[in-house]
């Protein structure tokens, strides 16, 4: 064989093991890297954690919260949790909104309790459910559920959510009854739980978010039942109670991945 016929052999099985070693290169780039869906999660309390524990920050960011959960998946990779204890709607679009990217491809978002300001509405009505103070913070609430502005406000932070991320699938979730069903003040706060829902439920329907309902998650787990996933007023830290617990955010995990979000 000729020098030049060899060196024509050797250049040409050269530029085959280059371009193999490129090929297994790509591959060798694990799979999950390139396939997991960029998620941040926006919302209150319960999108950030509180109730489970143990905390990351004051915003009562919690590693039992769903979204971590979530990040436990091989499909799934959490940027962030922006979530915030006792943010409304209009602070999340304030201060959450600017953990968006272009690029994320999956938002979660749990709010619109805060609007109703149903912390306090808890702590004046759980100590007195006829007093003035009770009876004007639900009649302030019922007042934004009924004129459907409560909605307006979910549904204006879906709308700045997809002007910030365009591509993402966003995914609005519900809250879960708090007692288990019985006369009085359990069963008119599991009502108002559903009223809010309904506002939600709607906010997703006019913007094309998808809705996750998680009363059926949490059922016969409310305070009250043998094994409550909602903390009562009695836990250590008050702030906690009306919270779900290490279960009640496996039971929000659990919803969202039924639903095909996760």
């Amino acid at each position: 064989m000729s020098t030049l016929k060899l060196r024509r052999q050797r250049s040409t099985i050269a530029a085959g093991l280059a371009t193999l070693a490129m090929v297994l290169g790509a591959a060798a780039v694990p799979a999950e890297a390139a396939s997991k869906t960029s998620y941040v999660a926006l919302g209150d309390s319960y999108a950030a954690g509180q109730g489970a524990g143990p905390y990351l920050d004051a915003c009562f960011r919690s590693e039992n919260s769903y979204a971590e959960l979530a990040d436990q998946a091989k499909s799934i990779k959490l940027t962030t949790n922006a979530a915030c204890s006792g943010n409304t709607t209009a602070d999340i679009a304030a201060t959450q909104l600017r953990r968006l990217k272009k690029g994320t491809e999956l938002v979660t978002i749990t709010a619109g309790g805060n609007d109703l300001n149903v912390g306090a509405i808890a702590v004046l009505c759980g100590a007195a459910l006829e007093s003035p103070a009770c009876q004007q913070s639900l009649a302030s609430a019922q007042n934004l559920l009924s004129t459907g502005e409560l909605s307006s406000r979910v549904a204006r932070l879906v709308l700045a959510v997809k002007a910030e991320a365009p591509r993402a699938k966003i995914v609005v979730t519900g809250y879960p009854h708090l007692f288990e069903s019985a006369q009085g003040l359990p069963d008119q706060a599991n009502q108002f739980v559903d009223a809010l829902n309904g506002s939600i439920f709607q906010a997703a329907s006019a913007t094309g978010a998808q809705y996750v309902d998680v009363t059926g998650a949490f059922a016969g787990h409310g305070i009250g039942s043998g094994d409550p996933w909602i903390n009562n007023p009695s836990v250590p830290l008050a702030s906690d109670a009306y919270h779900p617990n290490a279960a009640g955010y496996k039971a929000y995990y659990a919803a969202l991945k039924a639903a095909g979000v996760y």
